[in-house]
């Protein structure tokens, strides 16, 4: 078992060594099957791994790799956890990475940076394994640092565009304010346990802190200000959307199994600490609540195929967060789950649609193509209804649960559910959009594009993820539909925190109200359906049908709030009209002054005091007298 957990992180690391010393010199094909072999040789030793945990419920295992850190009363090792949540995410992580990567062999065909591309993406899955799977904090923020670099080698992979170069900029530099905030929990952490490994952490930390101190409100504050850079929660969430900028793969894999999903992750890997902080958990609640609302009414309105799956993954996220504030930790790793499978085949089936329209990715290039890309449009589909929340697909389960708890769980509230229920409608209306812009209705491809049906090494992983978001669901089949559910349950029981208290409820007569509201949820999800149908589903559907009715809103909405053009106009601007301001007043004026008069009196001294050095005798003469004179007058005088 110990083997296999080492094995999770080795192989991925010889893909990035083996992408590094041969990745430019051998053919694709086997550059991308080493690549893709080496992440599927780790989830199948996650599986081993977490098959072997049956014995160590407790717990968990903790593996060390090597003393890290000794210095003074500091000594840290590298060490390795696995429990119920680290499994879980190794399996979601290597197992969705791996089909993604083999999507990836025919989707960068022919790419010159093929070998840089799968280094990149194998040092992507490797660091966000090591995340995932870190017994101390310092561990875990090389592995949050390393998707940070990842993400940015990825979204500007083709730096050759400004556009590309500039959203790997922009994801770099929003998430280093986070990665602040995450640091400083982190000092203070250490200061106030004398301890940065995370079990000892969250064993200490009820006896150190009392519940809703204002310590421990600080402390978790902060580190939901490093989850809040890394999951695109307001307002750090600009960044995610420009990240479409790289190929679709890398859309894919940011989505769903790596950089969003480690502050969603964070925070409940530190439940227990959280909830001594029940502000701090109110305020997750609520950012996860606005930022879901925000994002969703926002991809109603995008015409890029892409950037509408970009704003659906910020809402989603959002729910995720909203369970976590609610205090259902483990119902929000269970929707982090089934969204990994529905997502990353909604990304890599927009990507076999852009591939068979020559690179376009507008919607308003497009419609009819079920007839021409009938295996993506079915897989799509799929994805599509789980994404949506209608049963029986993955999404409704776990979608279904975060509402539930949002009404009942420990830190609910029914606003908060009725924020969820309208970014439920607002779910269904642009995910059928999507659909209905895209395979249906008269064809608006332009003339001279003849779209094609992807290659099996590309539709093959779309079939595979579609088959996880239909069943995926009935990994957390609730009780009042005759399952266990399983996979909450079992994070659950690792977490020591989560939604039991919800639970218990169930189990005492509240199954009426879970069905009632699982009810609601299913109409909900159909009239954002029969929304997009009444505007989209004609002979020759337009994006523009609802902005011809509310034309304010819809530039609004187009234009995302606008947060663009207010970080800009109060925080990029100012910020550069200052440093503009610095630069004339310290640089110029201060030091380069400085230097350049140092280095120019120096000059004009040597320039004058060249003329004494004329090479006349008499004139040496002359001068020695008058100085004999003088100082012999000094003397006498």
């Amino acid at each position: 078992m110990e083997s296999a957990l080492r094995l999770v992180l080795l192989l991925p690391l010889a893909g990035v060594v083996f992408g590094l010393v041969l990745g430019r010199r051998l053919p694709e094909r086997v550059v991308g099957g080493v690549a893709s072999a080496v992440v599927g040789g780790a989830f199948v030793a996650a599986l081993v791994a977490a098959l072997g945990l049956r014995g160590f419920e407790g717990e968990g295992l903790r593996v060390v790799l090597f003393e890290w850190i000794a210095t003074g009363p500091v000594h840290i090792e590298a060490a390795l956890w696995l429990d119920a949540l680290s499994a879980v995410m190794i399996l979601t992580v290597s197992g969705v990475a791996f089909l993604i990567h083999v999507y990836s062999i025919g989707y960068m065909h022919g790419d010159e940076g093929f070998g840089r591309f799968f280094t990149y993406m194998n040092l992507f899955t490797f660091t966000m394994l090591v995340l995932v799977t870190a017994d101390t904090l310092p561990l875990l923020f090389v592995g949050w640092e390393g998707v940070g670099l990842c993400s940015y080698l990825l979204i500007g992979f083709w730096y050759q565009r400004e556009s590309a170069a500039d959203a790997g900029l922009k994801a770099f530099i929003v998430n280093r304010i986070g990665d602040a905030a995450f640091i400083t929990a982190l000092l203070l952490l250490f200061a106030h346990l004398g301890s940065l490994e995370i079990r000892t952490i969250l064993h200490e930390a009820p006896a150190v802190f009392e519940t809703g101190s204002g310590l421990a409100v600080l402390i978790t504050l902060l580190l939901f200000a490093g989850a809040t850079g890394k999951s695109a929660q307001l307002p750090l969430h600009v960044w995610l959307p420009d990240a479409m900028e790289g190929p679709t793969p890398v859309s894919a894999l940011i989505h769903a199994a790596t950089m969003v999903t480690a502050g969603v992750y964070l925070v409940a890997r530190m439940s227990p600490l959280f909830q001594l902080a029940p502000l701090t958990l109110n305020i997750v609640a609520a950012v996860g609540a606005a930022t879901a609302l925000m994002a969703g009414s926002v991809a109603v309105a995008q015409t890029d195929i892409k950037r509408v799956l970009a704003y659906s993954t910020v809402s989603q996220l959002g729910y995720m967060f909203l369970a976590l504030g609610v205090g259902a930790f483990a119902v929000g790793i269970f929707h982090l789950v089934t969204h990994a499978f529905f997502k990353a085949l909604l990304f890599l089936g927009a990507g076999s649609v852009i591939h068979a329209l020559s690179d376009r990715q507008d919607l308003r290039d497009m419609g009819g193509l079920r007839r021409h890309l009938p295996l993506t449009w079915l897989t799509m589909l799929a994805g599509g209804l789980a994404l949506a929340g209608i049963p029986i697909f993955a999404g409704f389960f776990s979608k279904d649960e975060i509402l539930y708890e949002a009404w009942v769980g420990p830190f609910g509230n029914p606003l908060l559910w009725l924020v969820g229920a309208v970014t439920a409608v607002l779910t269904g209306l642009y995910t059928f959009r999507l659909l209905y812009l895209t395979f249906h209705g008269e064809s608006r491809v332009p003339e001279g594009v003849h779209p094609h049906e992807s290659p099996p090494v590309m539709t093959v992983p779309l079939v595979a993820l579609a088959v996880l978001a239909t069943l995926g669901g009935f990994l957390g089949l609730p009780e009042v539909l005759g399952g266990g559910a399983w996979l909450p349950e079992w994070v659950d029981g690792a977490l020591g925190a989560g939604h039991g208290e919800a639970a218990g409820m169930t189990a005492h007569g509240a199954a009426g109200l879970q069905l009632g509201l699982m009810i609601v949820s299913v109409v909900l999800a159909v009239s954002g359906f029969l929304l997009a149908r009444r505007w989209y589903a004609r002979p020759a559907p337009l994006p523009e049908v609802p902005a011809e009715r509310f034309p304010g809103l819809w530039k609004v909405l187009r234009q995302k709030y606008y947060f663009d053009e207010v970080y800009f106009l109060f925080i990029s601007n100012p910020l550069r009209n200052a440093s503009k301001w610095l630069y004339r007043a310290f640089d110029v004026a201060g030091i380069d002054a400085v230097v350049h008069g140092t280095g120019e009196t120096t000059l004009w001294a040597a320039e004058h005091a060249g003329r004494l050095q004329r090479g006349h005798v008499g004139g040496y003469a002359l001068a020695l007298s008058v100085g004999a004179v003088v100082v012999l007058l000094w003397l006498i005088f």
